[in-house]
């Protein structure tokens, strides 16, 4: 378990229309609470359309390196945000990102290795990590998960993979193995001893009956059952 600190999800409806008293009150008052009894290790943001802006994204991102925590935001599902001044707090990912602007692409690359993590519904992280790879991003890493949120209870990580499994050629397969392995534990900064069989790392293994990799993907849902 990697605990993070998700204050900035919504604006509270008693904030409406006053949302920098509420991030004042996450970066002043919520935030040294969490740091000091070491609730988290990262603090996450929504920064999007009807959400938090990238001026009070800053913000808080500031706030967490002041109390020494590791920032990651999920942005970019409903409109564009430039990434330019979030990149200069090394965010561990950056999810959803449906909405982002070639510029920033080069500069990303550079900064993190991780710019997309595909941690939300379960059928359209799939598809999006599928037309990522086809485009610019090649070579940013994709990381498959189930989001399991009250808006979307889809409580099976597996099939994240096996949606991308399924609906791709052999080459994006192999990638959504990885996405839900090494490039996963890389999103939490765990690679050092999670996601991969090497000496020296945890044996945190799965093992399935199966004749060919591509099987894991075909068995939709069911794979635990195998």
């Amino acid at each position: 378990m990697v605990p993070t600190f998700l204050g900035a999800h919504a604006v509270p409806p008693e904030y409406g229309g006053r949302s920098q008293e509420y991030v004042d009150l996450i970066c002043n008052e919520m935030m040294p609470a969490v740091a000091k009894r070491k609730l988290a290790e990262f603090v996450d943001v929504f920064c999007d359309r009807g959400a938090f802006s990238a001026a009070e994204t800053e913000q808080i991102f500031a706030a967490a390196e002041k109390h020494k925590l590791a920032v990651r935001a999920h942005m970019g599902q409903l409109s564009e945000t430039r990434l330019g001044p979030i990149l200069r707090y090394r965010p561990a990912s950056l999810d959803h990102m449906d909405y982002v602007n070639d510029a920033d692409l080069p500069r990303s690359r550079r900064v993190t290795r991780w710019q997309l993590s595909c941690r939300e519904q379960i059928i359209f992280s799939a598809y999006r990590g599928i037309r990522t790879r086809d485009s610019s991003l090649t070579r940013c890493c994709g990381c498959a998960g189930d989001g399991l949120q009250p808006g979307v209870f889809a409580n099976a990580q597996h099939a994240d993979g096996d949606v991308a499994g399924v609906h791709a050629n052999e080459d994006v397969a192999r990638e959504a193995i990885a996405a839900t392995t090494i490039n996963g534990a890389w999103a939490l900064r765990l690679a050092d001893r999670k996601g991969s069989v090497e000496p020296g790392k945890d044996a945190d293994l799965a093992e399935f009956d199966v004749k060919d990799y591509r099987e894991i993907p075909y068995w939709f849902g069911a794979i635990a059952a195998l």
